[in-house]
């Protein structure tokens, strides 16, 4: 094992079918590239039985690789990560999705690049060559193309894909762009890089390509982007 633990904060909600693969695939990842890991599984009361699956995935890999963190029920993504990171252990964290939107294969790349460049953050890109998103229809793609643009355009923040979620932190940089952070919602992605510039702390991409979920429903709504255009607004008013 490397001298350094890799944390990953897994936020879940009706995840029952996701989340035993992804384990497995986060398990296999981590052990083929002999680094010391755990998984902070925070789930926001699922009625499927998430928290079920995830005590059956305790036994199979031990308590110490797999917590179970749960909360009374769906609080934001945002204060997931926040009580997340009260139980992780290791000195660097990577947040994704349970739902294989990010596959565990690119956490090598992501480690690599870290190690090389010292990065404070390294963020997985969809939109540099290499990355792509596949599974979505123009709509939705134009939605998040738009969104990336719009904060590129009005934030600056050097840093091609704002709105994705799937990123490797530095322990104590991740404590101080939360506590810097205001959204809790989808939001939240954005800023914390926006914030991350702010304090001048290096982020480095990977290219990587998102799969749209493979069970279950995407949680993204219209709240969610008419949230998101008045998160960037604040920004650019406040920063």
């Amino acid at each position: 094992m490397g001298p350094h633990k890799y944390s990953v904060l897994l936020p879940t909600y009706n995840e029952r079918e996701n989340l035993p693969i992804i384990t497995w695939l986060l398990a296999k990842t981590f052990e083929q590239e002999k680094v010391d890991w755990e998984i902070v599984i925070v789930d926001d009361g699922s009625p499927d039985g998430t928290q079920d699956v995830a005590k059956e995935l305790q036994n199979v890999y031990g308590h110490n690789r797999i917590q179970l963190r749960p909360r009374a029920g769906k609080l934001g993504l945002g204060t997931a990560y926040v009580h997340g990171l009260q139980y992780a252990t290791g000195d660097f964290i990577i947040i994704m999705d349970a739902d294989f939107s990010h596959h565990p294969k690119f956490i090598p790349e992501m480690i690599k690049l870290q190690a090389q460049h010292n990065y404070d953050v390294v963020s997985g890109t969809r939109y540099k060559p290499g990355g792509g998103v596949y599974g979505w229809d123009l709509k939705r793609k134009l939605v998040s193309r738009g969104a990336n643009y719009l904060a590129t355009i009005m934030l600056r923040p050097k840093s091609s894909d704002l709105t994705g979620s799937f990123r490797l932190y530095k322990k104590d940089v991740l404590y101080q762009l939360i506590n810097a952070t205001l959204a809790k919602g989808y939001v939240f992605q954005m800023e914390m890089i926006v914030r991350a510039r702010q304090f001048n702390y290096t982020v480095g991409e990977v290219p990587i390509t998102f799969v749209d979920r493979v069970y279950g429903e995407s949680k993204m709504g219209v709240s969610e982007i008419v949230q998101y255009a008045q998160g960037v607004w604040r920004l650019f008013v406040s920063v």
